[in-house]
């Protein structure tokens, strides 16, 4: 079993940034795949972004040049770097880690962008 914890969400203006981070315990995540989904208000959950284990990374298109997904597998850890933050990333972002057999959510941080 992978315990995944998410923090870094908050109240944030228009333009601003935040840092999420996403905490792994139970097992060591460095060959998961991992990645942020977020959902807003009346959506469904969306990818946001994803990093294999080797380090290959997709973003979805709203958020190329905005978000950076990074890893550090000696803290078990995985990063969501947003900036240039808009209305519409208001939504609860979830972490992700995923293998070949498993599947693993973390119980979400909310962020709200607004003025």
């Amino acid at each position: 079993q992978v315990q995944l914890v998410e923090s870094g969400g908050g109240l944030v203006q228009p333009g601003g940034s935040l840092r999420l981070s996403c905490a792994a315990s139970g097992r060591i995540i460095s060959m998961y795949v991992m990645g942020w989904y977020r959902q807003a208000p009346g959506k469904q959950r969306e990818l946001v972004a994803v990093i294999s284990s080797g380090g290959r990374i997709s973003y979805a298109d709203s958020v190329k040049g905005r978000f950076t997904i990074s890893r550090d597998n000696t803290k078990n850890a995985v990063y969501l770097q947003m900036n240039s933050l808009k209305p519409e990333d208001t939504a609860v972002y979830y972490c992700q880690g995923r293998s070949s057999a498993s599947d693993y959510w973390g119980q979400g941080t909310q962020v709200t962008v607004s003025s």
